[in-house]
């Protein structure tokens, strides 16, 4: 973990909700893609903790979805204001674990982590598949930067607007030689992707709501085969074996 100040240099509404920020700063806490940063916010007691998008040595990338009044504050900040930024924060996913014939799997904005350990993955040579799932075409997001990478793209929409009609799950069932997931998304979303027969293993990215974002106040603690683990701390990746629902 690393307390440092970012610079917002640009924003660029991406849905409705979602909204895509660059920061420049001092990147060098972050080191898998899965880990996420607590962000200041003026007048607010907590931060607000967000997955990290991308990132290179001197910028990060967030896609933040307005859930609240922080949120909102947020994502209409002007160009140039300054973060107080908790960097590096919870553990990552593992590249070395998934192995050949792995799908990452995405509902929302739980799409965000997603993208960048596409990117890493590609720059070993291992273009990924990647499901998607959102509500309908309109909630779509992040399609051209995951195709520009090389991912094999698979989309979902409830309504069959686009893709799929159906759910994330839907597409990985296509796909039966994917025995391996990495995923995130909403609570239900990864329920019904970790009851999947097909699926060996996985690495699952919770969310809860979060104290201090660092593992002091126990308050993101859920329950798991080994005991209680903190989201922020011992997560927010957790693998498929561990889970408790």
């Amino acid at each position: 973990m690393k307390k440092s100040f970012f610079t917002l240099e640009h924003t660029r509404q991406l849905t409705e909700d979602i909204w895509e920020l660059i920061f420049s700063g001092d990147t060098s806490a972050v080191t898998a893609p899965g880990q996420f940063v607590n962000v200041e916010l003026p007048e607010k007691f907590l931060r607000r903790p967000i997955s990290i998008c991308d990132w290179t040595a001197d910028s990060l990338t967030l896609l933040v979805k307005e859930a609240g009044e922080g949120t909102r504050q947020l994502v209409r900040f002007p160009s140039g204001t300054r973060f107080d930024v908790l960097s590096g924060l919870g553990n990552g996913f593992d590249l070395e674990q998934a192995g050949e014939h792995a799908i990452l799997a995405g509902g929302g904005i739980g799409i965000a982590p997603l993208y960048g350990l596409a990117r890493r993955m590609a720059e070993r040579g291992h273009a990924p598949v990647v499901a998607l799932g959102f509500r309908t075409k309109t909630d779509t997001f992040y399609l051209e930067e995951f195709s520009a990478l090389g991912c094999r793209l698979l989309i979902a929409t409830e309504d069959g607007s686009l893709g799929t009609k159906g759910f994330v799950t839907d597409c990985i069932r296509s796909l039966p030689e994917c025995d391996y997931v990495l995923t995130c998304g909403p609570l239900p979303m990864l329920q019904a992707v970790h009851s999947l027969p097909q699926l060996k293993g996985g690495q699952f990215s919770f969310e809860a709501r979060m104290g201090c974002g660092f593992g002091a106040c126990m308050g993101c603690s859920v329950p798991t085969k080994g005991g209680y683990k903190r989201v922020c701390k011992d997560g927010p990746i957790l693998d498929k074996e561990e889970i408790i629902w």
